[in-house]
């Protein structure tokens, strides 16, 4: 049974920094697309960072050279280092792992195509 828990969110001013923890087990990530998705109250759930089972990333544009995403294979644990915050980035950050598909993991990566979700950990940016 996969399973995914995060830790590391709080809260912090703008232009500040946090790295979120995602402990995954039940899944190999040589096998997995892992990434991380935020929702802001009122807006739908985005895709913010991403690696595939080969360490390649992809990241949204609006937080390119400033998030991070990596991956410790060994322990299974999935970050998200963020630096340099904005206020609009309040929300509920959210890991989550779906098997990796023949055409591979950046594709497409909408939330509906992933089916493992962490609870989520909250970040708060205050401007």
């Amino acid at each position: 049974q996969v399973q995914l828990v995060e830790s590391g969110g709080g809260s912090v001013q703008a232009g500040g920094s946090l790295r979120l923890s995602c402990a995954a087990s039940g899944l190999t990530s040589s096998s997995y697309c892992m990434g991380w998705f935020r929702q802001a109250p009122g807006k739908e759930r985005e895709g913010v960072a991403f690696v595939a089972p080969d360490g390649s990333t992809h990241y949204a544009d609006s937080v390119k050279g400033r998030f991070t995403i990596s991956i410790d294979k060994v322990k299974n644990i999935l970050f998200l280092q963020m630096n340099s915050l904005k206020a609009e980035e309040n929300a509920m950050y959210y890991c989550a792992a779906r098997r990796r598909p023949p055409y591979g993991c950046f594709e497409s990566t909408r939330p509906a195509l992933y089916n493992y979700w962490g609870q989520g950990a909250q970040v708060t940016v205050s401007s």
